[in-house]
């Protein structure tokens, strides 16, 4: 239970004071469960004769800082605001406060609601917080206890963790494709398969890898084969696998990265691996370097051989590897002596050269590696490179609006020839991206080309920024109120035609999620 919670209490005595009692309960301790806190803190109530008109809940949250801990900001927002109706908070000790890693982050909180003339009364703890050099000092001494016992508890896990990795258990995530998570008892004792989403309900139980159907066995060493004997990229496996129908592990289609996933994951070739980031007291990420991942080879059944794995790896570190900005420039300069032209293709079809793609994103364009050489095609390359941006970043786009509108339950079928979307059967939608182009003048003016032979019921219009790298904004319009097969768009247009604008596509999705006839009467 994340917001504030309004329990059923007694209408207060009028001369009581209005109190607000907050409580948090983690995972880790019954001892500290909500009910239990609050018993406390109406006992403590009653004998100072205060009265619970608030209670605020944060139920399964750690507390090791304030982020999730929503009924906690919304208290403190209210305390801020002057729009409090209690006169003090009740918590049930210092540790449930909060354990923050920073003492100080406690005593800011409880500093902002002292400022506004509300005290935070500790109701289990044996000292009185009445501000007093004694008060202070165990306060703080106990702020740090909780803090501490929060750092204790996270290396006790990791080192249990550890242990049972060793033991050739799996700690958390999926199987991942071709595998399955089996349950076993105490005894190891096989207990059965956990499908996508289930958990192991007794604490004695543990989860291991086992092989998944054969045909998703067969498919990840057929994904070896393609990358090795054939020298297909990650792109070009994923492709083919998504021509034969094959859908992921999670029922997506397969990608560069979920490829890439198959052969460099270590569980493959049946090594158990942990540690590989850490997320420790709720700081930020870390990607641990190898030497400190927990790594126990042998420990599942393993799908393809080390040489296999081994070659993979080899080639993928070859590959990747780093060159600075004037070595990939000067391997530009040995192409276009040998060729005397330079071009996407050109580059590509190097096996020593970093990929076409490699030096747009670190030039930011062919273009702009082409200036920095001194190469001037004999065309204008910058409308080509646009384009050709924008005919990658169309699937992105579509992908992307397909996923928003089946999260709202709304069913989309796209159709491969027409690049149109057919939502629920009914309604049929074309998204177009319009590039920004430049007048003589300098203006930006963006030309938009409706679909003249299909006629889609909407057309979503992307008008890209002025870099034509990021969308600007959307139009919506519907094919009803379309005059016209070109439109020619300026920064500013007529009322009538910006009433079609929007900044986002959340009134599109408003108008595509079905409602039933009895929310719209």
């Amino acid at each position: 239970m994340s917001g504030p919670t309004q329990l059923p209490l007694p209408k207060p005595d009028a001369a009581a004071i209005p109190a607000a009692a907050y409580v948090r309960m983690s995972t880790e301790h019954q001892q500290y469960s909500t009910e239990n806190q609050l018993d406390r803190i109406k006992e403590y109530a009653a004998r100072r004769g205060m009265e619970i008109v608030r209670v605020f809940e944060n139920s399964g949250k750690s507390g090791l800082n304030v982020r999730g801990r929503e009924s906690l900001k919304k208290m403190i927002a209210e305390v801020e605001g002057g729009n409090a109706d209690f006169k003090c908070i009740l918590a049930y000790d210092v540790s449930r406060w909060g354990r923050f890693q920073d003492a100080d982050e406690s005593g800011y909180y409880e500093y902002i609601c002292k400022r506004a003339g509300i005290a935070v009364h500790y109701c289990a703890e044996q000292f009185e917080n009445d501000g007093s050099p004694t008060s202070n000092i165990i306060k703080s001494v106990k702020r740090s206890m909780a803090g501490e016992y929060s750092r204790e508890l996270s290396t006790k896990v990791f080192q249990g963790a550890c242990r049972l990795i060793q033991m050739g258990f799996k700690q958390g995530g999926t199987a991942g494709y071709g595998l399955r998570r089996m349950l076993v008892d105490q005894a190891g004792n096989h207990k059965g398969v956990l499908a996508v989403g289930e958990h192991k309900s007794l604490q004695t139980d543990r989860v291991v890898l086992t092989l998944g159907p054969e045909e998703e066995v067969e498919t990840v060493r057929g994904v070896y084969r393609a990358f090795l004997d054939e020298g297909l990229t990650e792109r070009e496996i994923a492709e083919r696998l998504n021509a034969r129908g094959l859908k992921t592990d999670l029922g997506r289609e397969w990608t560069r990265g979920t490829v890439h996933q198959l052969l460099t994951n270590e569980k493959y070739l049946g090594n158990n691996v942990y540690h590989r980031t850490s997320f420790k007291l709720k700081r930020k990420h870390v990607q641990n370097p190898p030497d400190m991942w927990i790594r126990v080879p042998g420990a599942f059944p393993a799908i393809v051989t080390p040489e296999d794995f081994t070659k993979a790896q080899e080639i993928i570190i070859a590959r990747a590897k780093r060159y600075t900005d004037e070595e990939m420039l000067e391997k530009l300069r040995d192409v276009l002596r040998q060729h005397g032209r330079l071009s996407g293709v050109i580059i590509d079809e190097r096996e020593d050269l970093p990929s076409s793609s490699v030096f747009r994103s670190r030039f930011g364009s062919l273009v702009r590696a082409y200036q920095l050489i001194g190469y001037v095609p004999e065309t204008n390359m910058s409308f080509i490179e646009v384009n050709r941006f924008l005919r990658q970043k169309h699937p992105e786009i579509v992908q992307e609006v397909i996923s928003n509108l089946a999260g709202i339950g709304v069913q989309v079928q796209r159709d491969p020839e027409t690049e149109l979307l057919v939502l629920d059967q009914e309604l049929v939608v074309s998204l177009v991206l319009s590039r920004c182009l430049r007048t003589d003048a300098g203006s930006p003016r963006w030309l938009v080309r409706f679909e003249e032979s299909h006629r889609p019921d909407i057309t979503i219009v992307a008008r890209m920024d002025e870099t034509n790298q990021g969308i600007k904004d959307y139009y919506l319009f519907p094919s009803l109120d379309q005059l016209a097969l070109r439109l020619r768009l300026a920064e500013c247009n007529d009322a009538l035609l910006d009433a079609y604008r929007f900044d986002d596509l959340e009134f599109f999705y408003s108008l595509a999620e079905r409602v039933s006839i009895e929310e719209v009467a």
